[in-house]
């Protein structure tokens, strides 16, 4: 299967489970909600003026963040309209939630001050196109919510995992346990991809000068070897 068609087949599961898409997804106390909790006291205290957020799915990140920081200018990212009708029924508008592509961002370099994400890149074939075009729409700050592979599982999996990976033998573990495809598909997830967070650490560390990375879930002092999601926020 091509990534277009791969593309073509997650969007076409969100399209079905639109208007069940928050019920089925959202918890006040998962990991993403506390990521946001995080990234509105980070807009406050770097005074962020404007926030990109792609992926926006439904718009509860628009939603949360605009309640709460009503003087800052925020648009939404969703490239599957029905999940964008959800959002404008909950009260946003077109220009807040609209048609984008995370690999395209139709955005100017460095129009937005913070572009963020949430649960968005293990859906995405090649997260590096992403996470560049994220850095390239930001100014000042880059934010990232989003799983951590190499920290799910009991003890035994991770170091499995974390060994292999170790060995620079990732990939092609993953290839052979996916029989060549590369993801997986659930019925409360959609198809979705062996990611980290860590994957793109690297690419984050060449275009900000702080980095700073929090487990949003309960885990041990290596958030790479323990926690299952992580959010970092670079700042440039």
């Amino acid at each position: 299967m091509s990534y277009e068609e791969e593309i073509n087949l997650q969007r076409k599961y969100y399209a079905d489970t639109a208007t069940k898409y928050d019920a089925m997804q959202i918890s006040e106390q998962d990991e993403h909600q506390f990521a946001l909790a995080v990234l509105s006291a980070m807009i406050e205290y770097h005074g962020i003026r404007s926030v990109l957020d792609v992926g926006s799915g439904t718009g509860r990140a628009l939603r949360y963040l605009k309640a709460r920081h009503p003087g800052v200018r925020f648009v939404g990212i969703e490239p599957v309209e029905a999940l964008r009708q959800v959002g404008h029924a909950a009260g946003l508008t077109p220009t807040e939630l609209k048609d984008g592509d995370i690999n395209q961002l139709d955005a100017m370099d460095g129009e937005f001050d913070l572009v963020c994400e949430f649960a968005v890149l293990h859906h995405v074939p090649q997260p590096e196109i992403a996470v560049a075009e994220m850095l390239r729409v930001a100014r000042r700050a880059i934010f990232i919510s989003d799983a951590n592979n190499f920290g799910q599982g009991g003890k035994i999996s991770r170091f499995i995992k974390q060994l292999i990976n170790s060995l620079g033998l990732w990939s092609a573990f993953n290839y052979l346990r996916t029989r060549g495809r590369r993801y997986n598909i659930s019925e409360g997830d959609g198809l979705f991809y062996s990611y980290s967070v860590y994957n793109n650490y690297a690419q984050l560390r060449r275009s900000c000068r702080r980095l700073h990375q929090f487990n949003t879930v309960d885990a041990a002092r290596s958030l790479y070897r323990s926690s299952p999601h992580v959010a970092i926020l670079g700042l440039k």
